[in-house]
């Protein structure tokens, strides 16, 4: 298709359910007042693990969204998924119906998937063997479920399809549905990611592989991206959803509109498992791509959403990136890690940091960094620390990175 013919995409509805609140008001809300949601595990026994702490989800009731019975069956991170769809299609004030449901498609991403029903179901297994196995053990599991249950739950019809990209998984939902609308694949999309991997085997991994900060006796002050005491990123759990709508279908509804999103970028370091390429090579191309997807100059760019995982090579690498991508305006551009309130979601953190993304551009308000109270001299960019900031928000990035290599940028803009 020739740039003419591309459909204008705008955003139109969010839903959030996070470490720092389980609507999209309290999320916002907890962003701009900085709100730590970090906090001992509670979920299960932390004792015997070196990392005790994540950012849980607090007091979710399924049962808001969902019948009893139907919540029963899905794994927690679908759970959040189907519900923050329901909540983003309640704030697009968007109705599906028998005339709409096949223009309206869901992609969602999760890092993970299911992985509490694949810990219980083993313990079943091996301690009251394979015949006591739940037959809802595998479409608990699968990644793909979340995607699959809110078609389900809100009749769409439409292209439907589960990124699974590690970190990037959400951002990627994003883009790829961003694109579907935009080509005209589809009227609207329900996109993001969702996660659920607080648990024991996941916590057990990712300290493994020395991952996870262990900043046990200060829960509020462990996830610190940016700082040079920083020592490791912090679980957190939740879900993140946009509704991308054609811009016309939008207008001819009277719908809201808090952003329109105008590129994606997505690239692979193709170097390590976990590491990033040093000097963040691939991570500035996905930013450049995307910025030249969106035909728009880095001296345009008013905020970044920052990956800011508050590990020792992510931060500084991404420093870096930013700088090689857009050069001399780099060091204007606010930028700002909101992982140092939620932790970091995996597969959902690019679903919840594209809505904090887009409400920084309806609000002309940068979200802060908090804990950062001596900056790496490595991390040397202007990084909102510690109170959000108002300010004229134009042009956003939203960026994340994930195991294997993967980096997406997503651009968002105000709508005009």
């Amino acid at each position: 298709m020739t740039s003419s013919e591309l459909k204008r995409v705008v955003v139109t509805g969010l839903g959030a359910i996070t470490p720092i609140g389980n609507t999209l008001a309290e999320y916002w809300e907890g962003l701009i007042s900085g709100r730590n949601g970090i906090a001992e595990i509670t979920l299960f026994d932390p004792s015997k693990h070196d990392c005790r702490i994540a950012g849980e989800v607090k007091n979710f009731d399924p049962h808001l969204y969902l019948e009893r019975k139907e919540a029963k069956r899905m794994d927690r991170f679908a759970q959040f998924g189907v519900s923050a769809s329901k909540q983003a299609l309640a704030d697009a004030g968007f109705v599906i119906n028998d005339l709409n449901a096949e223009q309206v498609g869901v992609v969602i991403g999760t890092g993970i998937g299911g992985l509490k029903v694949m810990e219980e179901q083993q313990e079943i297994y091996l301690n009251r063997g394979p015949d006591r196995c739940s037959p809802f053990m595998v479409p608990m599991m699968i990644a793909n479920m979340a995607a699959g249950l809110t078609a389900i739950h809100t009749g769409a019809k439409g292209p439907n399809n589960c990124t699974v990209t590690a970190c990037a998984a959400g951002s990627n939902a994003i883009g790829d549905a961003f694109r579907l609308v935009q080509r005209g694949y589809a009227q609207a999309m329900i996109c993001g990611g969702t996660e659920a991997a607080v648990t024991p085997l996941s916590l057990a991994g990712f300290a493994a592989c020395k991952a996870l900060s262990t900043r046990n006796d200060d829960p509020a002050h462990a996830c610190r991206p940016f700082d040079i005491n920083r020592d490791g990123f912090v679980m957190g759990e939740g879900a993140g959803i946009l509704i991308l709508e054609e811009l016309e279908h939008a207008l001819s509804r009277g719908a809201k509109i808090y952003a329109e999103i105008i590129g994606y970028g997505m690239t692979c370091d193709a170097y390590h498992m976990t590491s990033p390429v040093p000097g963040g090579e691939g991570a500035a191309r996905a930013i450049q791509l995307a910025l030249k997807d969106a035909g728009v100059s880095p001296e345009q760019v008013s905020y970044i959403n920052a990956h800011g995982t508050s590990t020792p090579a992510n931060d500084s690498t991404e420093t870096t990136a930013i700088k090689t991508a857009l050069g001399d305006p780099a060091y204007k551009v606010a930028i700002s890690s909101t992982k140092s309130m939620t932790g970091h979601l995996l597969g959902g953190s690019g679903g919840i940091e594209a809505v904090a993304t887009a409400m920084a551009v309806a609000n002309d308000q940068v979200p802060p960094t908090i804990n950062l109270e001596n900056p790496d001299p490595a991390c040397d960019l202007d990084y909102v620390p510690n109170q959000s900031r108002k300010q004229p928000v134009e042009v956003a990035l939203s960026n994340s990175f994930g195991f294997g290599g993967h980096n997406v940028t997503l651009v968002f803009k105000k709508y005009r």
